[in-house]
C-alpha cells in the first residue's frame, strides 16, 4: 500500500470536527446544581480528556456524503463519543483492565472513585440514547429509531459488551483462541462501534441499500485494521506517546493477531484490510476522500 506521508490536511479536519463535537457535548451536558453534580463532573472529566475523536469523525464524514446537516450529524457523533467514553471508563476499572492512566491523565476512578466511575459510565451510556431520541437530532422518528437501534446493537452483548466478556473469559480461564475467534472478538469489542459510527451517518442520510451496505463493508474492514494497528502500537510505542500503559495485553497473554502472527504479518494484513475498505467506497468517488484518508491514517498513525 502506498504510504501517505502528509496527513496534515486530514489531521486538520479531525481536529476541526473534534472541536465541534466537544462544543456540542459541552452544550448538551452542563453541570447541575444538585447533589448529582459529582457524577456529571466525572462524565465531563472523561469526555473532555482529549483523544482523536475518530469515531465521531466517521459519523460526520459518512453523513456528509448525503448532505446531512452538521447539527444533526454532530449530535449523533456526540452520542457515539459518549458510548465510546463510557466503555473506556468501565474498561479502566480494577474489575476490568485496572488502568491508572488514560489519554495522559489519571483514569476516572483514580480521579474520583470507583463507584463514581461506574455511575459516570452508566450515565454516559444512557445519555447517548437521550440525545439520539430527541427531535433536535432528526425530525423523522424512523431515523431516530434507526440511530438508537444501530448504536444499541453495537454497544451491548452483540458488540462491545459481548466482546469484552469473551476477552475477559479468555484471560480468566487461560483459553487459547484461534484466528477466527480472535477476529470475532475484535470485531465485537472494537469493530462494532466503529461500524455503528459509520452506519449512523448512512441512517441520518437515509441512504439506499447499496450505499448503506458499502459503508458497512468499509467500516468493518477499516475497524479491524484499526484494532490490529492499535495492538502493534501497544507493542512498539511508549506510554508517553499513547497516553496510556503499553504492553499490558502482551504481558497478560491476551489473544491478538499480532502476538499470534508477529508484527510483520499482522501489519501486512492491516494494510490489506485498508485497501479492501477503500475499494468499498468506489461508488462515492471523491466525496469519500476523508473516509479513504482516515482508513489509511488508522494503520499508519504513530499514536
Amino acid at each position: 500500500m502506498a504510504e501517505i506521508l502528509d496527513f496534515e490536511p486530514l489531521k486538520t479536519n479531525l481536529s476541526a470536527i473534534a472541536r465541534d463535537v466537544e462544543g456540542t457535548l459541552d452544550t448538551l451536558l452542563s453541570v447541575p446544581a444538585g447533589g448529582e453534580a459529582r457524577v456529571v463532573e466525572a462524565m465531563r472529566y472523561a469526555l473532555f480528556a482529549g483523544g482523536k475523536r475518530m469515531r465521531p469523525f466517521l459519523t460526520v464524514a459518512a453523513a456528509d456524503l448525503f448532505g446531512v446537516s452538521r447539527e444533526a450529524s454532530l449530535r449523533a457523533a456526540a452520542a457515539v463519543e459518549c458510548v465510546h467514553t463510557y466503555s473506556l471508563v468501565h474498561d479502566d476499572l480494577p474489575a476490568m483492565d485496572d488502568d491508572d492512566l488514560r489519554r495522559g491523565q489519571p483514569t476516572t476512578h483514580k480521579q474520583f472513585d470507583e463507584a463514581t466511575a461506574v455511575l459516570a459510565g452508566d450515565a454516559l451510556l444512557t445519555f447517548a440514547f437521550e440525545v439520539l431520541s430527541d427531535e433536535a437530532t432528526h425530525p423523522d422518528p424512523r431515523v431516530r429509531i434507526g440511530l438508537v437501534s444501530t448504536l444499541a446493537r453495537a454497544s451491548g452483548h452483540h458488540g462491545m459488551v459481548g466482546g469484552q466478556m469473551i476477552d475477559l473469559r479468555a484471560e480468566a480461564e487461560g483459553l487459547s483462541y484461534g484466528e477466527e475467534q480472535i477476529t470475532r472478538l475484535q470485531q465485537m469489542k472494537t469493530g462494532a462501534l466503529i461500524t455503528a459510527a459509520v452506519e449512523m451517518g448512512a441512517v441520518l442520510g437515509k441512504a439506499g441499500p447499496a450505499a448503506h451496505h458499502a459503508l458497512i463493508s468499509y467500516a468493518r474492514s477499516m475497524g479491524f485494521a484499526f484494532q490490529i494497528a492499535d495492538d502493534i502500537l501497544d507493542l512498539e510505542s511508549s506510554a508517553e506517546a499513547l497516553g496510556k500503559a503499553t504492553q499490558k495485553d502482551d504481558d497478560a497473554g491476551k489473544a491478538t493477531l499480532v502476538n499470534r502472527w508477529g508484527v510483520d504479518k499482522a501489519r501486512a494484513h492491516a494494510d490489506f484490510l485498508v485497501e479492501q475498505s477503500i475499494d468499498c467506497l468506489a461508488e462515492f468517488g471523491d466525496k469519500a476522500r476523508l473516509l479513504k484518508e482516515v482508513a489509511l491514517y488508522a494503520v499508519q498513525r504513530k499514536s
